[in-house]
């Protein structure tokens, strides 16, 4: 398994995706399939987003590709692991090594879940091969009828301990949600009071962004040069020179990471 998992870094990419990757058309890609981190919940897991039932696949692929998509999928595992995990292990003061993902199929058909089944095929091989035991919690909102019976025919299936990481809530899901994460932590699009600027799909709010928690990995960077341009208050790159690897969000912080205790 290890040596699998090298061999995939090293082909995919992996190892220098943090530096070499642009994830130039995220801005745009965000309108037609939201997905995002934003802030944590109340065991200080970083909270991961993913608006299915918003995908407009059609216009999705007019700007990007699955391939590009697939390679910011693993460029945000990676910033997960070495920007977001340890940032929130400081700021909780004890090692958080898993997400808590919200999973919204408002709005979704056979027809839109049918669209995107190739990408997430792809996206799920990569999660349990060369990240597993990432999820803490998996909420799964906006659940049609008869979803529930379905996957409970199904999860019988499955390790238990997964199952029980899986929470499956049809559209009143707000008190639910809200008592894992802080309503100043869940958009206010979910029922909760936290609001970005400019849009939390792409403001990738959270600990990470805290100076008093980043550690000697630096303040995690983002993938899109758009975005960085626009929070620095510079112009975007031409696109002849948006090819080239962004610069660091900022510089390394001098200060030491805290001893941590599993938790």
């Amino acid at each position: 398994m290890y040596i699998a998992c090298e061999k995939w870094r090293e082909e995919f990419g992996t190892n220098t995706i943090l530096e070499d990757f642009v994830y130039e058309e995220k801005p745009q890609v965000a309108k037609y399939y939201p997905q995002y981190y934003h802030k944590t919940d109340k065991d200080g897991r970083p909270v991961y987003i993913e608006q299915l039932g918003a995908v407009k696949i059609s216009e999705m692929y007019k700007i990007t590709s699955q391939e590009r998509m697939l390679k910011n999928l693993v460029w945000e595992y990676e910033a997960f692991v070495r920007y977001r995990l340890p940032a929130t292990s400081r700021q909780r003061g004890y090692l958080v090594e898993t997400s808590c993902t919200i999973l919204d199929l408002k709005g979704c058909s056979l027809s839109t879940a049918s669209s995107v089944y190739s990408y997430l095929r792809e996206a799920s091989a990569i999660g349990q091969n060369y990240y597993p035991e990432r999820m803490g919690k998996f909420y799964l909102l906006n659940a049609p009828f008869g979803f529930a019976t379905v996957f409970s025919m199904i999860k019988g299936f499955l390790d238990p301990v997964t199952v029980e990481k899986i929470h499956i809530l049809g559209s009143k899901y707000q008190s639910e949600l809200l008592s894992q994460i802080p309503a100043e932590n869940l958009p206010a699009k979910f029922g909760g009071k936290s609001v970005s600027a400019g849009s939390v799909e792409l403001a990738d709010d959270g600990p990470w962004r805290d100076m008093q928690f980043v550690g000697p990995e630096g303040l995690a960077p983002k993938s899109s040069v758009s975005v960085l341009s626009s929070i620095a208050g510079t112009p975007s790159p031409s696109s002849a020179a948006s090819s080239r690897p962004p610069s660091r969000a900022a510089s390394i912080s001098s200060k030491r990471s805290q001893k941590l205790q599993p938790q």
